[in-house]
């Protein structure tokens, strides 16, 4: 795939966060976008920016309400976005959407735990059978699933479990790494890409208090929205820019696409010592690895 110009490309996730800007991205470069999101709200802005962006007023851009945790909603969002673009194929598919939840095992609700899960893997799943009809019946297609820096790494630091999370995007990487052969062997063309960002600019830490199990109380809440507020500002990569490096990477058929100088550094100290992955220096590595490639940077740009 050379260009994603008249291309049919299919976003979950799409309303907000690295969703909002693949669709924005995507329509820009003159695909048709279909994207579904829980909050249709947040979609009809998506929808606008994308047709702002769109190089000609007969860009396809349609929103859906469905959540990917459900099979069965997904196999309405399919049948929505066929008939939206009048065909029985797509082109690209982007397994976003995610929220975080369930960090502990021991002192989290079973609840949030599996509602984290089921979104960041089952959503995932589903996404691929959901469309891998339309996407084998394409003349080329891409799969590209949103994994994590915690799919290589289960960690946020010492103090902090983080299981829910870290599990479902493991799982994300093996499942996705597992279907480059299967579609090689099965539907060759199409490809496959694992997406593993480090931190970036999004409103996860929002919309897990917006769309995750937990009832939060007034104290909570008010928390949680100045961590999401400090989430998003002190991201080293906004969405924008990871949505960039995504989609070139797609098109440089890329099946491993690494996103953000942390991303690259914590892939580089986990491979050099995996015994030491989760000892307490972990952290120390990896933040004389970002300096570096940030003084790497700066030598580059000078």
């Amino acid at each position: 795939m050379k260009s994603f110009a008249g291309k049919i490309a299919v976003v979950t996730g799409g309303g907000t966060g690295m969703g909002r800007e693949l669709v924005v991205q995507l329509a820009a470069a003159g695909a048709h976008v279909s994207m579904c999101d829980l909050s249709d709200e947040r979609m009809q802005e998506t929808a606008t920016l994308a047709r702002a962006a769109a190089p000609a007023s007969d860009i396809r851009i349609s929103t859906h309400v469905c959540d990917v945790s459900d099979e069965a909603a997904m196999l309405v969002f399919r049948d929505a976005v066929l008939a939206a673009h009048d065909t029985e194929h797509i082109n690209l598919l982007f397994n976003n959407a995610g929220l975080s939840g369930g960090g502990s095992v021991v002192t989290d609700t079973r609840e949030s735990w599996d509602r984290c899960f089921d979104i960041c893997f089952n959503g995932v799943r589903w996404g691929v059978l959901a469309f891998l009809d339309a996407l084998t019946a394409s003349d080329e297609g891409h799969i590209v699933n949103t994994s994590s820096v915690n799919g290589f790494w289960a960690s946020i630091g010492p103090d902090r479990p983080h299981t829910a999370y870290s599990a479902a995007k493991f799982a994300v990487k093996g499942f996705t790494e597992a279907l480059i052969t299967d579609m090689a062997v099965n539907a060759p063309h199409v490809l496959v890409s694992v997406v593993m960002p480090g931190h970036i600019g999004t409103s996860i830490v929002q919309n897990s208090m917006n769309f995750g199990a937990r009832d939060l109380n007034d104290e909570e809440r008010e928390l949680m929205a100045v961590a999401d507020q400090m989430f998003h500002d002190n991201a080293p990569m906004t969405a924008a820019e990871a949505a960039m490096v995504i989609l070139a990477d797609v098109l440089a058929e890329r099946w491993r696409i690494l996103v953000g100088d942390d991303a690259y550094a914590l892939d580089r100290a986990v491979r050099a010592d995996p015994e030491a992955a989760y000892d307490n220096s972990m952290n120390e590595i990896l933040f004389a690895e970002l300096n570096e490639a940030r003084e790497h940077l700066e030598e580059l740009f000078d």
